[in-house]
């Protein structure tokens, strides 16, 4: 599902928090809509997070499935606008902080003690999960949070305007650019990565042949082919051909819809609402290779539910937890292919899904299967962060980006020494 249509919400770094616990201070909890499940329980309650999703009845579907939960009583807080990783972390810091809320595996919640371990949970059903989806919620061997969608990224397209243009579909960033440039009118941009492009920037490492970090968590982004894509996405960026100043953010896909691009990164959420508008004239394909050594990518996002380690009611959460996300299986399968489509984590689930078993959202499905690259754990915002910056400094402005590389492999170095030692 996508982020609120009313925010520059990023489902990547997006989909990761932009602040640090440390840095959310005391700000009080605050959203819109709020409301209590209305369930038949007794005695405890409970209160999860989530953000405004963009799809409509992806509210009421979250209430509607914590009513049915009878031994508690659910309070669901729907935060709305751009905040909601800073209205979380601030809350988390409060006497009102959430018992349960969606977010993304971050290991420095997990270093503080914040998130409670649901290996017990999971354990039983372990199997039935992608184990992509555990491993990237995994440190020492314990389990932190039950994925609840995924959500795999690409670029759509328009079959007719490539006819139209005589382009094939790019399977390299060269292709791209020049797919951009002929795809280009007077009314139509040739595509739209973002309006900062930074939607695309671990693609950009994983198609270089490159990863984010080693398996042993050391930088391994600084390389000569994440450096030459850098400088083809600088000359994308100024030629001209690239949708800027767009209505909507990169997530939404009224861009693409409207006819303001040929070429749209988007996520599977997407599907829908595109073949609504646009009927049967969409296609997708991954981000394509960068360099020799490179391979196409699909960022495969989502949303994990978590339990506040810090809360009043942790067994209780655990179990609200385990009833909606583990054991109602209709109720995750309503979640993930209802409002949007997305890829139920749950293995079972994602091949029983008939929604996603032909036309557009079975290439997306074979995609993520054939490209996907998911969250390191260890990967956190401060270095997205600092991977934003090469992106503003050497895509957006003119910097040399190994110069960039090395400045933001010192900064890893730094958060790794921290979490690591």
């Amino acid at each position: 599902m996508s982020a609120p249509s009313n925010s520059n919400f990023s489902r990547r770094t997006a989909l990761r928090a932009a602040l640090g616990l440390a840095a959310a201070g005391g700000l009080a909890a605050c959203g819109g809509n709020n409301g209590r499940g209305g369930g038949s329980g007794s005695g405890v309650g409970l209160n999860q997070y989530f953000h405004a999703y963009g799809e409509a009845g992806v509210e009421q579907a979250v209430k509607k499935y914590a009513k049915a939960y009878d031994k508690a009583d659910v309070t669901t807080q729907w935060i709305t606008g751009s905040n909601f990783e800073q209205k979380l972390f601030a809350a988390l810091l409060t006497k009102n902080a959430p018992d349960v809320f969606e977010f993304h595996p971050q290991i420095q919640l997990i270093k503080s003690g914040q998130v409670a371990d649901l290996t017990d949970i999971i354990d039983p059903v372990k199997d039935d999960f992608n184990q992509a989806d555990i491993t990237s919620h995994t440190v020492d061997g314990k389990i932190y949070g039950v994925r609840m969608i995924d959500d795999p990224q690409f670029f759509f397209y328009r079959p007719s305007l490539f006819e139209k243009a005589k382009v094939e579909v790019p399977t390299t960033l060269e292709e791209l650019i020049e797919a951009a440039a002929k795809l280009t009118t007077s009314k139509v941009k040739g595509a739209f990565l973002g309006s900062d492009l930074t939607p695309v920037q671990h693609n950009l490492i994983w198609s270089a042949g490159a990863e984010t970090l080693t398996a042993d968590n050391k930088p391994a982004f600084n390389t000569d082919a994440v450096a030459d894509g850098l400088k083809q996405l600088r000359s994308l960026f100024t030629s001209g051909n690239l949708l800027l100043g767009a209505p909507t953010e990169w997530w939404d896909p009224s861009a693409f819809t409207q006819g303001l691009t040929a070429i749209q990164w988007c996520g599977m959420w997407a599907m829908p609402a595109m073949q609504q508008a646009l009927g049967d004239d969409i296609g997708v394909f991954p981000f394509p290779k960068v360099g020799s050594a490179g391979k196409e990518s699909v960022y495969n996002g989502g949303w994990s539910m978590f339990v506040n380690a810090k809360g009043k009611n942790v067994d209780a959460a655990k179990e609200y937890v385990k009833w909606l996300w583990i054991d109602q299986k209709k109720y995750q399968e309503d979640f993930a292919t209802s409002y949007g489509f997305h890829i139920p984590p749950r293995t079972s689930l994602a091949e029983s899904a008939t929604k996603l078993k032909s036309g557009l959202p079975a290439e997306g499905v074979k995609l993520f299967n054939e490209f996907g690259h998911f969250d390191n754990i260890g990967w956190t915002q401060a270095m997205i962060a600092a991977f934003n910056d090469v992106m503003a400094n050497s895509v957006r402005k003119d910097d040399d980006p190994k110069a960039q590389l090395a400045a933001c492999e010192k900064k890893v170095d730094a958060e790794l020494e921290k979490l690591f030692g």
